[in-house]
């Protein structure tokens, strides 16, 4: 059976902080940390949880609050979760998935019984019900989504209004002077999903400011309403040359839709959309994108959350607010407007 010095010896470490490495109970460097998951995976070495548990008051589990909600392409939210989950396991955590409808009841529960060491919240609303009860919890929380008092939590997110002026300045810049955006379903924004409201209050002011047409209309994420409401867009605005796409369910619709009225890219219209390479990949999407980073995102929030899990005291260290800048994959779909 592999022990624990036989992982020490395979990290070139000591028994302690091989086990300090694994349990989180001191703070040990993502270098040395590292090493030692490494060793583990090729030892095939496997920690006694309850001892474990017993002996360092922790879990090594990290909740991760998420749900496919309605209006909300699971797709995308897919890889927020594998961000997340991906990097827990490279720094030794496993992820307990909590899919309750009553986000705020789950939580309470899942804080209270300590069957974690720490949360990560998905489908941060703007006034979210569920942020009370984190920062009353014994445990650390990390968000992925900016809510709108980010008090006592750390947040990460991309930066959705400097996206929204990044897509319209790239069509500015190519010549077009009437463009259409069409966002996440209205029912999203309801719900509270600041995000898309973020980017489309941006484009709009930029669009003014350049002295541009923006039509800003809200899309559909499901078939065939997908398909239904991007030609009624079309139709209804067929003097439009730019097209930005902030709704994954209607960028991976977008191909179909325009080889069937006959349009092509970017000779007809020019196109953006704010999606991962990774999705771009998955469905085949040949546009040019602002990259929403999902897996970055949940790293970010993870290492964060593990850094403050180390922690053996309350530590007085500034919560972490970060935006993430926009990055522009360019995959040729954008072009001076014809005539």
């Amino acid at each position: 059976m592999v022990t624990i010095g036989d992982v020490a010896r395979a990290a070139g470490v000591s028994r302690s902080t091989a086990s300090y490495a694994l349990s989180g109970k001191r703070a040990i460097s993502l270098e040395v940390r590292q090493r030692v998951n490494e060793a583990v995976r090729a030892l095939g070495y496997t920690p006694n949880a309850g001892a474990r548990a017993l002996a360092t008051s922790q879990t090594m589990v990290i909740g991760l609050l998420a749900q496919f909600l309605e209006g909300e392409f699971a797709p995308a939210m897919l890889q927020y979760m594998l961000g997340v989950s991906d990097a827990g396991r490279e720094l030794g955590y496993d992820t307990l998935l909590i899919t309750e409808a009553d986000g705020a009841h789950a939580l309470r529960r899942i804080t209270d019984s300590r069957m974690v060491d720490g949360l990560v919240l998905l489908n941060v609303a703007h006034q979210d019900v569920r942020l009370p009860v984190l920062r009353a919890a014994p445990q650390p929380g990390a968000l992925v989504g900016l809510p709108g008092d980010c008090s006592g939590v750390d947040v990460f997110d991309l930066d959705f209004e400097d996206a929204g002026r990044a897509m319209v300045d790239h069509l500015y810049r190519l010549g077009h002077r009437e463009i259409i955006l069409i966002s996440q379903p209205e029912l999203v924004v309801q719900r509270g999903g600041a995000w898309v409201w973020r980017l489309r209050n941006a484009a709009l002011r930029q669009a003014q400011r350049h002295g541009m047409v923006l039509h800003a209309v809200f899309g559909e994420s499901r078939q065939p309403a997908v398909g239904r409401s991007l030609n009624a867009v079309l139709d209804t605005y067929p003097d439009a040359t730019g097209l930005l796409i902030d709704n994954e369910a209607a960028a991976a619709a977008l191909p179909m839709v325009l080889h069937l009225r006959g349009l092509e890219v970017p000779r007809d219209m020019s196109v953006i959309g704010r999606y991962s390479d990774e999705f771009a990949q998955i469905f085949s999407l040949p546009y040019s994108s602002i990259d929403s980073a999902p897996d970055r995102l949940g790293r970010l929030a993870v290492r964060q959350l593990v850094r403050r899990i180390a922690l053996e005291t309350e530590s007085e260290e500034p919560y972490v607010l970060r935006l993430i800048a926009p990055e522009f994959v360019d995959r040729e779909s954008t072009a001076p407007p014809r005539g």
